[in-house]
């Protein structure tokens, strides 16, 4: 465990350095930077008083930038990773929409080619995929404990100031009421069009990432790594379940958790698909 905590801190403090020489760099030049991204923020703030006017004053020092950083990395790979084997669930279980992507992946990037971070862009039909993943198979069901700030009376339900909140994500996403009597379906294409819903916590029906101040700082980060591992894995290779299971017999049996994963490793066998070039 040591060891592992030394080359963790070792990674941590070279991307705290990086940005603090780049930030000094570019204050000796006189430029001003426009691009900031959530490390450029923490570094900027680090050893400063977070409240001036408070008398408890609280700095943020390298070890808590560090904490901060391992906390994002590490919920960023755990759900992902659930997210990910969660959708790629459902594209064997329904082969049409399988094919449907693939389709959408070869006219839009070439068969001699990987899939780039700078493609996602273009698929519309992934991003359907990943939201009706995300209603389906939330990682985080309940999201994360909020508290209320006053009391309030919603639908004849009274909550007292001060009342622990939990949001079940999951009973919302299989709600009939909310979207549609084939809500156990997974069917991307109720997200097109005019039901192009948002998934950063603007539409209450469909909340993976929670909503407002209190919402995941991973988003961006977790949408990624689910959109860009997805499309490689679909468009480079053709995928078969084991021997004898067929697409509508697959197991989707959940075990709950903090993060949602299934209950059983999910096995498929890989076809590589695309074209090698000519030498």
């Amino acid at each position: 465990m040591k060891k592992v905590s030394m080359g963790l801190d070792k990674v941590l403090e070279k991307i705290i350095m990086e940005r603090e020489r780049e930030a000094l760099i570019s204050e000796k030049k006189g430029q001003h930077r426009t691009h900031k991204d959530f490390v450029d923020v923490l570094v900027s703030l680090m050893n400063q008083p977070m409240n001036p006017h408070d008398e408890h004053v609280y700095i943020i020092d390298r070890t808590n930038i560090k904490a901060i950083l391992l906390d994002m990395i590490a919920a960023a790979f755990d759900t992902s990773a659930a997210s990910i084997e969660w959708t790629f669930s459902e594209l064997l279980k329904n082969p049409r929409v399988m094919k449907k992507l693939q389709d959408e992946l070869e006219s839009a990037i070439e068969m001699d080619q990987m899939v780039e971070e700078k493609d996602l862009g273009k698929l519309e039909y992934l991003d359907l995929v990943v939201k009706e993943s995300f209603r389906l198979h939330p990682v985080a069901p309940l999201l994360v404990p909020h508290e209320s700030l006053e009391d309030i009376t919603i639908e004849g339900f009274h909550i007292p100031k001060k009342s622990r909140i939990i949001v079940n994500t999951w009973a919302i996403g299989r709600d009939p009421n909310v979207w549609s009597k084939n809500v156990e379906e997974f069917y991307p294409e109720r997200f097109s069009g005019s039901n192009n819903i948002d998934i950063k916590g603007h539409d209450f029906r469909l909340l993976p990432f929670g909503s407002g101040r209190r919402g995941c700082p991973g988003l961006q980060l977790g949408l990624i790594n689910v959109r860009y591992v997805l499309a490689q894995l679909v468009h480079c290779f053709h995928w078969e379940l084991p021997s004898g299971v067929k697409a509508q017999d697959l197991d989707m049996v959940e075990k709950f958790g903090l993060s949602m994963w299934r209950a059983n490793h999910l096995l498929a066998k890989p076809m590589y698909r695309l074209v090698h070039k000519p030498m």
